[in-house]
């Protein structure tokens, strides 16, 4: 694959900073947008804000580092924008600053994308879109597992604001007919996360419940968007961004038994499917799990 010159937004967070270097071991050039610089060798940094729109203008057309000055070219174009930015979760700021500042600056950052003439647009959209992570009370998915062509219906912020960053996304698509992929991410592991929080996941199943049990490994997460960056002429996409199975031990049926009674299954699971489903990125993307949980943490014990 041609390594591509990338702007990534948000690549201090989470998940980002594992994405990021992913991203520079297959060759890449990453020039990290950020309101915090990330820390990497390798990494091009530039503080700036989402939800300022002459910020994101004048990201998508400056420099991404000094060493360009030398190429006596002007300044290089992007091959690809990764949209990762944003408030994270509802109650680390008010509902409507966090809906602000997460539609306001997929906005920015896809208009100022597609009027800069940047033909593949990669966001970050959510699990929480099926509605059920902050819902209000224990709340049911209309069916499992859970698919891109899902009704999808939160009652949150958080969740809705992902909702219309899929449909502002679809909108600039239609219009300039780019490449336009939104990854609706599952719950992030650290790889350091597996020791610390999966044998509480296995104590306490009912804990994982409004993650419907699905789980993404970070590095994964990083292949995902490569995959993304090489896969062209799709139009607009969604995609579940998980890993194959569910964070759990016990078999994906039971699970639905158990913790989603009375939800219909529109399909026969696998053993340890994961009920919020891959299957369109392991079809469409090539994607190849590399970051299985049972390679962390001994099953046996449990």
């Amino acid at each position: 694959m041609k390594s591509k010159r990338i702007l990534f937004t948000g690549g201090s967070g989470k998940a980002g900073k594992h994405v990021v270097p992913y991203l520079l071991e297959q060759g890449h050039r990453v020039l990290n947008v950020d309101l915090t610089p990330l820390n990497y060798p390798g990494v091009d940094n530039l503080i700036a804000d989402i939800t300022d729109s002459g910020q994101m203008f004048n990201a998508m057309s400056s420099y991404a580092g000094l060493d360009e000055l030398e190429l006596e070219t002007g300044v290089p174009k992007f091959d690809a924008v990764v949209h990762f930015a944003a408030v994270s979760r509802i109650l680390i700021n008010p509902d409507n600053e966090t809906f602000r500042v997460n539609t306001i600056g997929t906005y920015n950052v896809i208009e100022a994308a597609v009027k800069l003439g940047i033909k593949k647009i990669i966001i970050a959209s959510s699990e929480t879109t099926y509605g059920v992570c902050f819902s209000d009370g224990v709340t049911n998915p209309h069916s499992l597992p859970l698919e891109e062509d899902y009704d999808v219906d939160p009652m949150d912020s958080y969740g809705l604001s992902k909702v219309v960053n899929e449909k502002t996304a679809r909108a600039f698509q239609r219009r300039s007919g780019f490449d336009i992929y939104a990854l609706r991410i599952g719950n992030v592991i650290e790889p350091h996360e597996y020791t610390e929080l999966f044998p509480q996941f296995f104590e306490k199943p009912e804990t994982r419940r409004r993650n419907a049990f699905c789980y993404i490994d970070a590095r994964d997460l990083g292949q995902i968007v490569d995959l993304c960056l090489d896969k062209d002429n799709l139009g607009y996409q969604v995609f579940n961004a998980g890993n194959d199975t569910n964070g759990a031990i016990i078999p994906s049926k039971e699970l639905a038994e158990q913790f989603f009674p009375n939800v219909p299954l529109t399909r026969e699971l696998e053993e340890h499917e994961a009920l919020f489903s891959n299957r369109k990125i392991r079809e469409i993307l090539g994607f190849k799990e590399q970051h299985d949980w049972r390679k962390y943490v001994d099953v046996k014990k449990y």
